[in-house]
């Protein structure tokens, strides 16, 4: 996976995955199914962006989501985050009802999250990559041992953080890890899932930017800066 961009500070901490059998079984698998035509989402460069994007030290919030969005040019490697120009999906537009109920912040006019991740807010999802129109196409394949790593070094890292949990996926995930455990450190917010098959039984209401700000300020590690740019790549003012 020598095509791809890896924060050099994941790198040092989680590089020891890399020599799994595990990891040699999905990048043969991968390799196949490219050789095989299938389209592959997001593209190989991108299969690492969360992690490119908000390194370990930096962490402060973790979203867990589930698999890349499988559309083309959709998927851009955080989770519920789409690349300039595509339209909002519809679990993306939930998140945003909700931060307005929250907060009091307008929608943004576009779905693209990466302010969110280089303010550290880890967008990261259980597999990293998926077949084009084919939802969980990519589980069981190894992402998930890869992931479950990542997960265990912010939760093992002492300085507290917020993971927000939406929906029993992302809540099983992160059940046996340690760190999150009877006197964690951490802030664990946990919610239905904001799909709109799930949203309105229990996650409109559960304040989960509020939340995280007020724990993250008096923890003195600083609120988030929810709002989004209205042009992606260009600070909120």
């Amino acid at each position: 996976m020598a095509d791809v961009k890896l924060h050099p500070d994941w790198l040092a901490a989680i590089g020891g995955e890399f020599e799994q059998p595990y990891m040699a079984a999905l990048k043969q698998f991968l390799a196949d199914e490219r050789a095989k035509g299938k389209a592959i989402f997001p593209r190989p460069r991108d299969w690492f962006a969360a992690l490119d994007a908000t390194p370990p030290q930096q962490v402060r919030v973790v979203i867990l989501g589930q698999d890349p969005y499988h559309g083309p040019g959709q998927a851009h490697g955080l989770c519920f985050s789409v690349q300039p120009g595509v339209r909002t999906p519809p679990s993306l537009v939930n998140i945003y009802k909700e931060m307005r109920s929250d907060l009091g912040i307008p929608p943004a006019p576009h779905g693209n999250l990466q302010h969110w991740a280089e303010q550290g807010v880890l967008l990261l999802n259980n597999c990293l990559t998926v077949e084009s129109g084919m939802a969980a196409s990519h589980q069981g394949k190894g992402w998930e041992k890869f992931t479950d790593a990542v997960v265990a070094t912010v939760a093992t890292d002492p300085a507290p953080k917020v993971f927000i949990l939406w929906g029993s996926h992302a809540q099983k995930k992160a059940a046996n890890v340690a760190g999150l455990g009877t006197g964690s450190p951490h802030l664990v917010l946990r919610a239905p899932h904001p799909s709109p098959l799930s949203a309105h039984n229990g996650f409109f209401g559960s304040r989960p930017f509020s939340q995280a700000n007020e724990f993250l300020e008096a923890q003195g590690r600083g609120g988030i800066d929810w709002r989004l740019p209205e042009t992606p790549g260009i600070a909120a003012a």
